[in-house]
């Protein structure tokens, strides 16, 4: 309880301290009458243009406006998760085994890796994760996104989902798209809610308490403030594995069912603190600034190693004989017996009993059977800390060159912590003197932004004034590696006896593997929009920036709209852009277990100038390039809202972590002559990259319509996507199972279907989510891969109105508890099921199933 309080603590002093002490927490949730005189408002984007906000149906851009009360509607209180409901093109998978990428989700918008769309905070540049994803899924391997999950619905005005490349515009990262989160501004107001809700199988115990608040401060301005406070359970989609059964029933004792899971993550103490102030400084100048506090405990599972064949613990020769360890040291004149494996029970072995009896024969030999004899599963998780606060000054000039012009003069800066910790493992090479939890070490990611903007219109004698936006921006990004435990990383005693070096699973960093690394960069560019009638728009930008590593990009933008009659308008646009390699991404080394023609293994992932990535093929990293053009249509009328877009996106030398490469022996000792730990448990290396080249095409169609029916007011919502990713070009280093991977793991057809209903004292909706096929992985392996089903599943929510202050709320997410793709268990079931699972791991809609909610909401 001390750990929470301290916790709880932090966060309130930080939140305080970030908003000039503006008070306590909340959202204000559109009551029935409030949401009946809001039905008519467009809806009005800040994204993807330096002119005036405009309307998303007279933008060139498509654009989506997700509302904070449509956010709401949700059993989910995860953003990403919130965001996949309401934007098909958007994908998010739960990563059940999957290293760092469960503690910080990747997602995919067209797709594309997470760390090709930019994120933004009320319009400023969101800073990144630590975390970097080595298992990513295949799409997401390398990918070091920002973390989108400790955002809060409950503190969103809205969500802008720019859905087109803006690097042009907003500089790196923007190939896919751009997302920004709008945070409220009320200066008045509030709400508070209470959340509880659980999967149908009876786990993953959800608790979730949120609010937000709108004060005054002083007479000009405003201060919003939210907070989100969660409790997750992990959940397991599992059946024993065969091996872990064969032991249980030779009477090994201690042989946990299931020994290994697969599902989603215990996410403990998950709190989020985001403040928004705004204070009118006088006539034509205004204060602002935001930031947040957010931290959370996760820990999941991993992969089981086996009693009698783990390497650099029980075996090193595939299970043949024991590895045994001589506790007096090689050359003392004792040998040790050699324990070979027959299957059979250890406790019938004469040559076992003799070590394990300590008699003179086994005298001062060791092996784990003796202190772990049914194996071990270890189980991963880190503590994610994520700070940031953004302040500056916006206005108009009133005087000098620049009269009449708007600017903005910002500065932020943003950090992400992620200290791993990893538990029910050992240290082999410590012998019986091993602890069995470990820290490894942190990550830190630490992100500096100034911009100053400024926009003016000039009268060109076009249909009204020509907009003309510059701006300049200076960046500074720095990675931070610190070394773990000392256990973590050490070499003991029995290393020389070929047992495996550091923490099992997740071996510590060592001091010589800490360092900070740091990479600057700036930008200018220039905006301008041309509305040669008042139903013919274009613009154009051009952006250029300079770093400090790899040089300068310049990219540009050109869009179009055209408005053919009332009701119907087109538009397009045709842009370059670019992605900066991160500076995680070139400098990082890391040690993951990871399956390899079906065999639990280490591999090393290594800077790709390394020697030995220079020996395997490995570079310097350069930037994607990108090209891209759309096309679309837009019709309104008569309350019906339709678009249609098509996208074409081409990038050149995409960065992503290589394909495993096996070690030769040669390979082995330049590793050692590297100081690279536990080179003899090592398989495999990798490295960062670029070595392939993709074009993903695709279509959006949205459409909305409302009425009245049913003695209330109708809103029927369809959002389609399909999308198509082809490999251009590939090397033996990115391989072809990965290729493959890109191609087919996220379903080419996704949509969803909403009818939401409002009355006087009821609301509700029902949403139907199509998934087309897809590609069922299963411990990214190859053999187990297969094409599997489309699936359809059924989201519902009613909310009971008591009172203007009082609302009461039920649902369901999968209501009918559609199952993912179950594994192939063809063929004896030697193929997929020897790992514990019972569902393709690579489900877009997840492993877990239906999902149930209850919601108490209390506004002012």
């Amino acid at each position: 309880m001390k750990h929470n309080i301290s916790k709880l603590q932090r966060a309130i002093s930080f939140a305080l301290a970030s908003t000039a002490t503006l008070g306590m927490y909340s959202a204000s949730a559109v009551a029935a009458g409030e949401e009946e005189n809001a039905k008519d408002i467009e809806k009005i984007a800040v994204v993807g243009s330096r002119a005036a906000p405009r309307s998303v149906g007279d933008s060139p851009v498509p654009i989506d406006i997700i509302g904070g009360d449509e956010l709401g509607k949700s059993g989910n209180t995860d953003m990403l998760e919130m965001l996949k409901g309401s934007v098909p093109s958007l994908n998010v998978h739960q990563n059940p085994i999957s290293d760092a990428a469960s503690l910080v989700r990747p997602a995919n918008l067209r797709g594309l890796p997470s760390d090709s769309t930019l994120v933004l905070l009320n319009g400023k540049r969101r800073h990144r994760a630590s975390v970097i994803a080595f298992l990513g899924g295949g799409i997401n391997d390398g990918a070091q996104g920002p973390d989108i999950s400790v955002i809060p619905g409950i503190a969103m005005k809205q969500v802008e989902v720019l859905r087109d490349g803006a690097a042009a515009q907003y500089g790196s990262d923007a190939i896919a798209g751009v997302i920004n989160f709008v945070l409220k501004d009320s200066s008045e107001g509030g709400s508070i809610s209470v959340k509880q809700g659980e999967y149908y199988e009876g786990d993953g115990d959800t608790t979730t308490i949120e609010g937000n608040v709108g004060l005054p401060f002083t007479d000009q301005g405003f201060a919003n403030l939210s907070f989100q406070y969660k409790d997750a359970d992990a959940t397991s989609r599992s059946v024993q594995r065969p091996d872990a059964a064969k032991f249980a029933s030779q009477g090994v004792p201690g042989v946990a069912d299931p020994a290994q899971i697969w599902g989603a993550p215990e996410v403990k103490d998950d709190i989020s603190l985001f403040g928004n102030v705004g204070l009118e400084l006088n006539n034509n100048a205004q204060f602002y600034m935001f930031g947040n506090y957010s931290e959370r405990d996760v820990k999941g599972g991993f992969y089981y190693r086996n009693p009698q064949t783990r390497p650099g613990v029980y075996s090193n020769d595939g299970g043949a004989t024991l590895l045994v360890g001589d506790l007096d040291g090689v050359g003392t004149g004792i040998s040790c017996p050699t324990v070979t494996l027959d299957g059979g029970p250890l406790a019938n072995n004469p040559a076992y009993q003799a070590i394990a009896a300590d008699t003179a024969v086994g005298r001062n030999c060791f092996a784990f059977n003796e202190i772990i004899p049914a194996g071990f599963t270890p189980q991963f998780g880190g503590n994610i800390t994520d700070t940031s606060l953004t302040m500056g000054v916006k206005g108009q000039f009133t005087d000098g060159m620049l009269k009449d012009a708007y600017y903005d003069f910002s500065g932020s800066v943003g950090r992400n912590e992620a200290r791993f910790f990893i538990y029910n493992t050992l240290n082999a090479s410590m012998g019986p003197d091993s602890p069995r939890d470990f820290s490894p070490g942190k990550y830190i990611q630490l992100e500096k932004n100034f911009n100053f903007d400024v926009s003016k219109g000039y009268d060109f004698g076009l249909a009204y004034d020509v907009n003309v936006a510059a701006g300049l921006e200076w960046h500074e990004e720095t990675f931070e590696v610190l070394s773990g435990d000392e256990a973590s990383f050490k070499v003991g005693q029995l290393y020389t006896q070929g047992f495996g070096i550091g923490s099992n699973g997740f071996p510590g960093f060592k001091p010589s593997d800490a360092g900070e690394y740091t990479r600057r960069n700036y930008a200018a560019y220039v905006d301008v929009e041309t509305p040669f009638t008042d139903d013919f728009l274009m613009g154009w930008a051009l952006r250029f920036e300079d770093y400090d590593t790899f040089g300068s990009t310049t990219n540009y933008k050109v869009t179009g709209q055209y408005q053919l009659t009332d009701t119907l308008a087109v538009r397009g646009s045709l842009s370059t852009g670019f992605r900066a390699p991160t500076v995680g991404q070139a400098n990082v080394s890391n040690v993951q277990t990871n399956l390899s023609s079906g065999v639990l293994v280490d591999s090393a992932l290594l800077p790709p100038t390394n020697p030995i990535s220079v020996q395997l093929g490995g570079k310097e990293l350069q930037p994607e390039e990108s090209q891209s053009y759309t096309m679309g249509a837009v019709y309104q009328n008569d309350g019906l809202f339709f678009t249609l877009d098509y996208y074409n996106i081409q990038v050149e030398d995409r960065i992503s972590q290589s394909d495993k490469i096996e070690l030769s022996p040669a390979d082995k000792a330049a590793l050692k002559a590297a100081g690279v730990p536990n080179v003899d448990g090592l398989a495999q290396v990798s490295f960062f990259t670029n070595d392939f080249d993709t074009t993903t095409q695709g279509i959006d169609v949205v459409a909305n319509y409302s009425m009245d029916m049913l003695g209330g007011y109708s809103t029927f919502s369809l959002a389609y996507n399909w999308n198509e990713t082809t490999v251009d070009k590939f090397s033996a280093i990115t391989g072809d199972f990965k290729v493959k991977r890109l191609e087919e793991d996220l379903p080419q057809h996704r949509s969803t279907m909403t009818w939401a209903q409002q009355w006087d004292t009821f609301s509700g909706f029902v949403r139907v989510n199509y998934f087309g096929e897809y590609q069922g992985v299963h411990v990214d392996y190859d053999a187990t891969a297969k094409t599997a089903s489309a699936a359809v599943t059924l989201d519902a929510e009613l909310t009971y109105y008591m009172n203007e202050s009082l609302s009461f709320t039920a649902g369901a997410q999968n209501l009918f508890d559609q199952e993912a793709e179950k594994l192939d268990f063809a063929g004896g079931g030697l193929v997929n099921n020897q790992w514990g699972g019972k569902y393709y791991e690579t489900s877009p809609m997840g492993i877990n199933g239906g999902f149930y909610y209850v919601k108490a909401t209390y506004t002012f």
